[in-house]
């Protein structure tokens, strides 16, 4: 694998990961349950933090694994993103379409004061 290619792969898996972190980072931060695969479905505040300090850690670190050499970035940066959009789409449609991180209907309505 050429080298350049090989940052580009660590890039976009950076970005999924570094992405990743941000839901479970937000839902530790508001107190709900998220997915995860430590504890499933009912993964809690403190669960989430840790799987989201897990996937931030780990996408800076792979992110910082054989980069381009110099002080700017090279065409990772493109994959990086890349990586972080694919994510960020994912994780709209597997929550709209699919409501793997949402309530019922119901269950919602109750937490903004309405029935």
């Amino acid at each position: 694998m050429e080298p350049q290619r090989g940052a580009s792969i660590r890039a976009f898996v950076g970005g999924l990961l570094t992405a990743n972190s941000l839901g479970h980072l937000a839902t530790a931060a508001a107190g709900k349950e998220h997915l995860t695969p430590l504890a499933g479905r009912r993964s809690g505040p403190g669960v989430n933090a840790v799987w989201g300090l897990l996937n931030l850690g780990g996408g800076l670190a792979v992110v910082g694994i054989g980069g381009s050499p110099g002080s700017r970035w090279g065409p990772e940066l493109h994959a990086f993103g890349a990586g972080a959009a694919s994510f960020a789409v994912w994780m709209v449609v597997s929550n709209r379409v699919l409501g793997t991180n949402t309530g019922p209907v119901a269950e919602r309505g109750r937490h903004r004061g309405t029935v």
